[in-house]
């Protein structure tokens, strides 16, 4: 048995994902901050025959990260998927004219030494299993820089910039790197943007690896 592993897990995307592919026989590995919320997440998927542990820790703490996915991998299984879809915090998406250093600093280890600190450890144990899929998740700021959201724009284009480059390194291998992004963020009961259908539309990108970046809807042009 192989591990998904969400960094992010909560219970919007992260439960759907979760599901998804813990019905493939997948366990999962749920990381976030508050490991009371992860161990209720955990008991209902478990309810559901799903096997899953939280694993709490910060984004922003590189050797939390790597800790909590250790332990994972090695109590659940290795980890051949990994998800970084965790929700930005608000301090993020202050405008350019109003975001300090601290709010930009606190964005790039958010969205980009976080996701390096991740896929670093997990990428030995996809060579190792000779195969995996590491997956990211961002909204449309990623790829359309708008002045309001300062922090998620400057931060996510840099957290692109690696995704692409993982692509370009990877892309022979049987490694598969897939960016989702998904503007204007989820939408319960949306058909394009609900939880459900973004996780069934993650799991094509595992399972197709036909593409690096997939639009969940058509970027819409931002006013400035």
């Amino acid at each position: 048995m192989t591990t998904l592993a969400i960094i992010g897990a909560g219970r919007q995307l992260g439960e759907a994902l979760a599901r998804r592919f813990g019905r493939e026989g997948f366990s999962v590995a749920l990381v976030s901050r508050s490991q009371e919320r992860l161990d209720s997440l955990a008991a209902d998927l478990a309810a559901d025959g799903i096997a899953a542990k939280g694993y709490a820790a910060n984004v922003r703490d590189p050797e939390a990260l790597v800790k909590a996915l250790d332990l994972a991998a090695q109590e659940l299984g290795p980890i051949e998927v990994l998800s970084y879809n965790p929700l930005p915090a608000k301090d993020f998406l202050r405008p350019v004219l109003e975001s300090t250093v601290y709010d930009i600093q606190a964005a790039f280890e958010f969205s980009v030494l976080g996701p390096v600190a991740a896929v670093h450890q997990v990428l030995q144990g996809m060579r190792v299993l000779g195969r995996g899929t590491i997956l990211f998740v961002n909204g449309g700021s990623a790829v359309q820089p708008v002045q309001h959201f300062a922090g998620t724009s400057i931060a996510f284009a840099g957290e692109t910039a690696y995704a692409e480059m993982l692509d370009q390194a990877l892309r022979d291998t049987d490694i598969h790197v897939a960016q989702l992004i998904i503007p204007g963020g989820i939408i319960r009961g949306d058909g394009q943007k609900d939880p459900e259908v973004l996780a069934e539309l993650l799991w094509r990108m595992h399972s197709d690896r036909d593409r690096f970046r997939t639009f969940a809807t058509e970027l819409e042009v931002q006013p400035y």
